[in-house]
C-alpha cells in the first residue's frame, strides 16, 4: 500500500496528517449543539381563529370547513387535521419532512388571507405558525411572591414572558394560572328596567365616552399646532361618572344602574406547584430548533432578569427537557470511553505485547475526535443519534488497526521481519481486505441515510457520522497505525503470542472443528439452513415498536373532568387527586395545570411529576407509573391518562403510543364504531388508559326563539343575540388606560343574574318600541347537550381512539386492533388509520426492509469489484442470513423489542460479521495464488485469520458492553441495538467461521465443473 510506505518513510507527515484531523474535530467539538434526537419534528403549520362563544357546530361550519378547502390544495400536505371547540378553530396542516416550513407557512398565509372576508362578524384574525400547539412544553417557570395574585401575574407577564418571548428559537410561551388586570362593570338588570335603559346602550356609552380622537392642526401664521380630543377617563373611578342615558332630562349615570370594580379577568386556569398556586410559564420551542440551546438560552436570561425583579419574586424551573438530555449525553460518553478501553485490552489479551495495544487503541480517539468535524460540516448535533453512532464505533474503529498491527506483529514473530520491513510487508498483504472490510460496511449506511420520512431523519445523521468514523478508521490504519509498528515494535526477544496455552487451546479445537465442516459439507449446509429457516419463528415473537420508553425521571398525569364541570369543581378533584400522587414513591415535585393550551377548557387539567434521579432510586419510572394507575381507579368519573412525556413533538395528536384515527360522515356512528373498538381495547392485556377523543356531549342552555313574538315585541333576533352574548358572556368595550399599559373593560350584568337558567329566562332587553320585553314572552330555554369538541381528518369527520401500553409492544397492540376493525365490516365510507407512532413504525420497518436489500446489493457490488470475481462474494455473504436468527433471538431472549435502535444493530451486525468471512476468502485466495491446494489453503488461511477475527469480533462485543448492560438515562433505548449486535456476533461466530469455508469450498466445486458436458 503507497499510503503505508509513504508513512513508514516519512512518520512526520503521516503524525501531522492525523494531528491535523484531531485539533480540526476538537475545535468542532465545542461549537456542536446538544438535543435528544436529530430535527425531525413535523413540519406542522397551526392556523387558529376564534370567534368568541360560537359553538364547535357553528365553529366547523363557517370556519373550519373552509379554511381546511383553501389549504387543502397546497402541495406537500402530509396530514390535514382540525379541531373545532367552543369559540376556537385549531386546523393543523403537516407537510412532508422534505418541505420547507418558511415556504410552508407563507404558502398557508396566502390562501387563508383569500378567505377572511367570508369568515362571520366579530371573527378575530387567524394566527398562523410555524409550530405545534400540541407539542409537549419543554420548560415550565413557576412565578411566585409574596403579593396578590394579580401582581405577581403583572411581573411575570411583563418583566419576564415578554422578555423571553424574544429569545431566539421560542415558539411560544403560555401563561397558566394568571390573573389579568380588568376593568369590570357589573349592571343591575332592574335598574336599567326602571330607567328604560337597555344594556347595549351601557356598553356603547362607555366605548363612545372613553376615547382620544385627533382633531387635525392648527395652522396660524408660522404656528402649527395639533388639535386633541381628551376623552379618556384618567382613572378607574372616573367610569362610575359616564353618563349612559339622559331619562325626562336628567342624566343617568353608571354608577345609578351598576358598579365598576379595579379586579381581574374570569379564572379560567390554574397552576400549582406542591399544593402551592402559583403563575406558570410554559415554553415551547419553535420547530426544528435545537432543545438544549433554547432552554440554556433561557436560562441565561432569566438570571439576567432576577436583578431586575423585587426581591420576593421567585422564577423556578420546575419543567427541563435539557435536564434528561444532558444526562443522557453524559451517559453514551461514559460508555464511550468505557467501551474504547475495554476493546483496547483484547489486544493485549491476545497478543501479550503493550505496545501493539497502545498502536492500536490509538485509532479510538483519533476517529473518534475527527468524527466530530463532519458532525459539525452537516449541521449535525450531539444527539442520541450521532452520539450512539460514535459509541457503537469505538469496537469497530480500531478493528481496521487491529487487523493491520496483528499482521505486522504476526511477520515479526512468525517470519523474522524487522519493524520497518513488517510494517510495509503486512500491510500491503493484508490492505485489499481492510479496503473491502471497511468499505462495505461503509455502503450499509448509504441506503440507510437516505431513507425517506421520519424514520431516514433518525437514520441519516447515524449513518453519516457512522460512515464518516469508520473511513477515519482505514485512513489510520494504513498511515498512523504502520508508522507507529515501524517505530515502535520490537523484533525477536519474546515468545510467539501463539502458543499461549490460552489461545492455542482455541486454534486446536476449531482446526478440528473445521476439518470436519470441509468433510460434512451437506450435514454444514443442512445446518446452515436450518438455523437460518428458526427467524420465521423467532421473528413473529419479537415485540416491534418505534422508540423504547426510556426512564426519564418524569412523566404526566392528563385527567378531563366531567364535562359541564366548573374551574371550582376541577381544582377541588385535581386538589384530592395531588395529595394522592406526591405521595408515590420517587417523586420529588407536582406541578398541576388547569386549563393550559389552546383547544382546553377548565375540565382540561396535566400533573406533571418530577421524579427523584434514576441513579438515587432503586425502582423504575414504570413502577410509579403503574402505581399511579392503581390510584387513579378509584375516580371511575374522570378521563385519565398516565403517560411519557412526548419526546418527539408534532402532528396535533395526544403523545401516547396507539392513535387510531376512525374517520367517516357521521358523529354519532363514529361514536357507536369508536365505543365498540374501545370496550374491545380495554380487554386487551397491556393496553391501559383507553380512551377517545371523542368529547361527553357538553351542557349547554339553548335559547329557542318565536319569531312571530319576537317581531310583534319589536326585538330583532341579532338584537337579542348580542344583548344576551353582553348580558351572560361579557364584553369588552373600550380599553382603560395607564401609563403605557392598556387594560380591557367589559360589560355584564351582576352575578345574581346570570346563575342560572330561569333568572336568565326572566332577564329583559330593550325593543324597538323603547319598552323593555321579559325573555320569557318569546324565547323558551331548554337544557341540552352538544359535541364539546369536533375533530376531522383530511377533510372528513375523525374520532381518536388512544391508548397508553403497559407491558405490550406497540406492534403487537396495533396487530390486535388491526384484528378487531377486520371482523367490523366497516361501510365504505368509513374508514381507519393509525397516526403517530404506529405510523411512524410502519414507514421505519418498510424503510428498514428496503435499506436492507438495497445494502445487500452494495455490499455485493463492492465485494465483486474487490475480489474480481462474482462468485467470491456469494461466499462471503453466505454467513449473513445465518446471523440474523442469532440477532432477533438475543432480543426476544432479554425481553427486548425491534425498534429504530435495534433495526441499526441488525444492519450493523450484517456488516460487522461479513468482516470475518472476507479476511477468510482473501488469504485463502491469495495462498491459492502461491500454489497451495485449495483445502489445504483453506485449513491454513483459517488458522492465520484466527486471531485477527477473534480479537475484532471480541473488541467490537466488549465496546458494546456497556452499552448493552448500560442502566442511566436513556439507556434503555440503546440497549436494544448492541444488544442484537452482542448477542448476533456471540452466537454466530462460531457457525459462520465454519460455514464461510464450507461454502467456499462448494461454490468453487460449482465454478470448476464442466457444464458443457451435461448440455451435451
Amino acid at each position: 500500500m503507497k499510503l503505508a510506505d509513504i508513512s513508514v518513510k516519512y512518520p512526520v507527515f503521516a503524525t501531522m496528517m492525523i494531528a491535523f484531523l484531531v485539533v480540526v474535530g476538537l475545535m468542532s467539538y465545542f461549537t456542536l449543539g446538544l438535543d435528544t434526537f436529530p430535527k425531525v419534528d413535523f413540519p406542522t403549520v397551526t392556523i387558529t381563529t376564534s370567534l368568541k362563544g360560537a359553538s364547535p357546530e357553528e365553529i366547523e361550519t363557517q370556519i373550519t370547513k373552509p379554511v381546511e378547502e383553501v389549504v387543502n390544495t397546497i402541495s406537500g400536505i402530509d396530514e390535514l387535521r382540525s379541531t373545532s371547540v367552543e369559540g376556537v378553530s385549531h386546523v393543523f396542516v403537516t407537510f412532508l419532512l422534505e418541505k420547507d416550513i418558511d415556504v410552508a407557512a407563507q404558502e398557508v398565509r396566502e390562501r387563508v388571507a383569500t378567505i377572511v372576508s367570508q369568515f362571520p362578524r366579530d371573527t378575530d384574525s387567524p394566527v398562523i405558525q410555524k409550530m405545534d400547539n400540541d407539542a409537549a412544553p419543554v420548560m415550565a417557570i413557576v412565578v411566585s411572591g409574596n403579593r396578590s395574585a394579580r401582581e405577581v401575574t403583572e411581573l411575570a407577564k411583563k418583566k419576564i414572558k415578554e422578555s423571553l418571548e424574544t429569545v431566539n428559537g421560542v415558539g411560544s410561551i403560555t401563561m397558566v394560572g394568571g390573573r389579568d388586570r380588568e376593568i369590570q362593570v357589573t349592571v343591575d338588570i332592574n335598574r336599567l328596567n326602571a330607567y328604560g335603559i337597555g344594556i347595549d346602550q351601557v356598553a356603547r356609552a362607555i366605548g363612545a365616552q372613553n376615547v382620544e380622537v385627533p382633531g387635525g392642526r392648527i395652522t396660524h401664521g408660522e404656528r402649527e399646532m395639533v388639535l386633541r380630543t381628551m376623552g379618556r377617563i384618567n382613572t378607574v373611578e372616573g367610569f362610575n361618572d359616564v353618563i349612559v342615558a339622559n331619562v325626562s332630562g336628567v342624566p343617568i349615570r353608571l354608577s345609578d344602574v351598576g358598579k365598576v370594580e379595579d379586579t381581574f379577568e374570569e379564572p379560567r386556569t390554574i397552576s400549582r406547584l406542591d399544593g402551592e398556586n402559583a403563575v406558570s410559564l410554559l415554553v415551547r420551542r419553535q420547530s426544528g430548533t435545537n432543545t438544549v440551546k433554547v432552554i440554556n438560552t433561557i436560562k441565561k436570561k432569566m438570571d439576567a432578569l432576577k436583578g431586575t425583579l423585587p426581591s420576593d419574586i421567585k422564577m423556578e424551573v420546575v419543567r427541563d427537557r435539557s435536564r434528561f438530555i444532558q444526562k443522557s449525553y453524559d451517559e453514551v460518553m461514559h460508555h464511550l470511553i468505557l467501551g474504547g478501553f475495554l476493546a483496547s485490552i483484547v489486544v493485549l489479551v491476545f497478543m501479550r505485547n503493550w505496545r501493539s495495544t497502545i498502536i492500536a487503541a490509538v485509532s479510538i480517539p483519533a476517529s473518534i475526535i475527527a468524527t466530530f468535524t463532519a458532525i459539525n460540516f452537516l449541521g449535525f448535533t450531539l444527539n442520541n443519534m450521532t452520539m450512539l453512532a460514535l459509541a457503537i464505533c469505538t469496537g469497530i474503529v480500531i478493528d481496521d488497526a487491529i487487523i493491520v498491527i496483528e499482521n505486522i506483529f504476526r511477520y515479526i514473530e512468525e517470519k523474522g521481519y524487522t519493524p520497518m520491513e513488517a510494517a510495509k510487508a503486512a500491510t500491503s498483504e493484508i490492505g485489499m481486505a481492510v479496503m473491502a472490510t471497511t468499505l462495505s460496511l461503509v455502503v450499509i449506511f448509504l441506503p440507510v441515510a437516505f431513507m425517506p420520512g421520519l424514520p431516514g431523519r433518525f437514520f441519516f445523521s447515524f449513518g453519516i457520522t457512522a460512515a464518516f468514523a469508520i473511513m477515519i478508521s482505514l485512513l489510520i490504519a494504513f498511515s498512523l497505525t504502520p508508522m507507529l509498528a515501524s517505530r515502535f515494535l520490537k523484533a525477536g526477544g519474546h515468545k510467539v503470542s501463539k502458543e499461549s496455552i490460552f489461545y492455542s487451546a482455541i486454534d486446536r479445537w476449531y482446526g478440528v472443528m473445521l476439518k470436519w465442516s470441509i468433510s460434512h459439507r451437506l450435514i454444514m449446509v443442512i445446518l446452515g439452513i436450518a438455523i437460518f429457516s428458526t427467524v420465521f419463528y423467532i421473528f413473529p415473537r419479537v415485540g416491534k415498536e418505534l422508540v423504547v420508553d426510556d426512564d426519564q425521571s418524569e412523566f404526566e398525569i392528563v385527567i378531563e373532568t366531567p364535562e359541564g364541570s366548573s374551574l371550582e369543581k376541577t381544582d377541588r378533584i385535581l386538589r384530592g387527586i395531588e395529595d394522592e400522587v406526591r405521595k408515590l414513591p420517587g417523586v420529588a415535585h407536582a406541578f398541576t395545570t388547569i386549563g393550559a393550551g389552546e383547544t382546553a377548557s377548565v375540565t382540561n387539567a396535566a400533573i406533571y411529576l418530577a421524579m427523584v434521579p434514576l441513579n438515587e432510586r432503586k425502582f423504575s419510572q414504570r413502577d410509579s407509573m403503574k402505581e399511579a394507575r392503581k390510584l387513579l381507579r378509584k375516580y371511575p368519573e374522570l378521563r385519565v391518562s398516565v403517560q411519557n412525556i412526548g419526546m418527539i413533538s408534532g402532528g396535533g395528536f395526544r403523545q401516547t403510543p396507539v392513535n387510531l384515527v376512525l374517520r367517516g360522515p357521521d358523529l354519532k356512528q363514529l361514536d357507536i364504531y369508536a365505543k365498540d373498538i374501545v370496550d374491545y381495547a380495554r380487554t386487551v392485556p397491556g393496553m391501559v388508559d383507553v380512551d377517545t377523543s371523542l368529547a361527553v356531549r357538553k351542557p349547554e342552555v339553548r335559547v329557542e326563539i318565536d319569531r312571530d313574538r319576537a317581531s310583534e315585541l319589536g326585538v330583532p333576533i341579532d338584537y337579542l343575540s348580542s344583548s344576551l352574548r353582553t348580558m351572560v358572556g361579557g364584553e369588552e368595550v373600550t380599553k382603560f388606560k395607564e401609563g403605557d399599559e392598556q387594560y380591557p373593560v367589559t360589560v355584564r350584568l351582576m352575578d345574581d343574574y346570570r346563575k342560572d337558567p330561569g333568572v336568565v329566562s326572566r332577564l329583559t332587553v330593550s325593543s324597538l318600541k323603547g319598552v323593555p320585553v321579559r325573555l320569557d314572552n318569546f324565547v323558551k330555554l331548554s337544557e341540552e347537550k352538544s359535541p364539546a369538541q369536533i375533530d376531522r381528518q383530511d377533510r372528513e369527520k375523525q374520532v381518536t381512539i388512544m391508548s397508553n401500553l403497559e407491558g405490550i409492544a406497540l406492534g403487537e397492540a396495533v396487530t390486535k386492533l388491526q384484528k378487531k376493525i377486520d371482523t367490523m365490516d366497516l361501510p365504505q365510507d368509513y374508514s381507519t388509520v393509525f397516526i403517530g407512532m404506529a405510523k411512524t413504525m410502519n414507514q421505519a420497518m418498510l424503510g428498514f426492509t428496503m435499506a436492507t436489500i438495497l445494502s445487500m446489493i452494495f455490499i455485493y457490488m463492492v465485494l465483486a469489484s474487490q475480489f474480481n470475481s462474482f462468485v467470491h462474494p456469494f461466499a462471503i455473504m453466505s454467513c449473513l442470513p445465518i446471523s440474523l436468527p442469532f440477532g432477533f433471538f438475543a432480543l426476544l431472549a432479554t425481553g427486548m423489542t425491534l425498534n429504530v435502535y435495534s433495526m441499526i444493530g441488525v444492519l450493523m451486525l450484517f456488516g460487522i460479521i461479513k468482516k470475518n468471512s472476507i479476511l477468510q476468502v482473501d488469504y485463502t485466495n491469495k495462498l491459492r495464488e502461491q500454489g497451495v491446494p485449495r483445502d489445504e489453503a483453506i485449513i491454513r488461511a483459517n488458522h492465520v485469520r484466527l486471531r485477527p477475527i477473534l480479537m475484532t469480533t471480541i473488541s467490537i462485543v466488549f465496546g458494546m458492553l456497556p452499552i448493552a448492560l448500560g442502566k442511566g438515562d436513556g439507556s434503555a433505548s440503546r440497549a436494544s441495538m448492541a444488544m442484537v449486535m452482542v448477542g448476533g456476533q456471540t452466537l454466530s461466530l462460531l457457525i459462520t467461521l465454519l460455514i464461510t469455508p464450507v461454502v467456499y469450498s462448494l461454490l468453487d466445486d460449482l465454478r470448476n465443473i464442466n457444464w458443457r458436458r451435461f448440455s451435451k
